[in-house]
Parts: structure tokens; C-alpha cells; sequence
């Protein structure tokens, strides 16, 4: 990867290790949400392919045969994706924005953003574990968009 590339380099310039590299994996796009008119509502509810402890993928090459509702993100549409948390590196990159301190391309590791509480492996839920009548009970976020 290229020194710094996230300072130096637009999203559409990136090579798809860097491109992978700026996801911090918080899972929080991995969180259940409802998207309607003008409003997106997230659940602490995970996808089923969310391995919870370590906030990622347990099938990241199949995702999208698996999970119909899983988003690809590309350079094109991460502005439509506004939804995605104020934290993340696409979205920020996106909008001219530095990376957060607690960044691991930054500090190397994931465990300052454990400490800060910006994976969700501290209160994601799995699916099958919430029924759909209930998930009302398991909003944290709803924002317009």
C-alpha cells in the first residue's frame, strides 16, 4: 500500500488493498436498518454473517450471493449511502474529511476504537435472536436523510 494513501489519493484512485485497508471494521454497516422516503432507522440487530466479537464478515467473499440486502460500496456511491456513520472512513474520505484519530491505519490497531465504543461488538444482537415483531424494541438510530 502506499504511504499515507488516504491523504494522497481520492476513493477512485485506490487500489482494491487500500480500498479494503480504509474499513475499519466497526460492523455498523452491518447493522440491520430500514431505509424508507426520508428517514433510515438502524437496529442493534447484526446481519447473520456478522461474527459479532470481531465486528466483520464471517463470509465476506459471498456476502452479496448470501445476503441480498448487503451493499457494495463503491467510490460512485458512497454519497448514496448516507446512512453510513459519520465515522466512516468512505464516507469521510468522501467529503474531504480526515481519518478519526482512533483510525487502525492510524494507530495501528483496533483496540482504541473497542475502548471508545465504535464497534458494534459491544451491543449488537444477533438476527435470528430478535423476531421481526420485536424490532421495534431495538432501534438506536433513526436519521433523515
Amino acid at each position: 500500500m502506499r504511504e499515507k494513501f488516504w491523504e494522497h489519493y481520492s476513493l477512485d484512485e485506490l487500489n482494491a488493498k487500500e480500498w479494503e485497508a480504509l474499513c475499519d471494521g466497526c460492523g455498523q454497516c452491518c447493522l440491520v436498518r430500514e431505509v424508507g422516503d426520508n428517514q433510515v432507522t438502524v437496529f442493534n440487530i447484526a446481519c447473520e454473517l456478522l461474527d459479532i466479537e470481531q465486528s466483520r464478515c464471517s463470509d465476506y467473499d459471498n456476502r452479496f450471493s448470501l445476503v441480498p440486502h448487503c451493499h457494495q460500496l463503491t467510490p460512485d456511491n458512497i454519497p448514496q449511502y448516507n446512512w453510513l456513520p459519520e465515522s466512516c472512513a468512505y464516507r469521510r474520505i468522501h467529503k474531504g474529511e480526515p481519518l478519526p484519530d482512533w483510525h487502525p491505519l492510524l494507530t495501528g490497531t483496533r483496540q482504541q476504537m473497542r475502548k471508545k465504543g465504535i464497534t458494534v461488538c459491544a451491543t449488537a444482537l444477533p438476527a435470528n435472536e430478535v423476531p421481526r415483531h420485536k424490532r421495534h424494541q431495538h432501534i438506536i438510530k433513526t436519521k433523515s436523510i
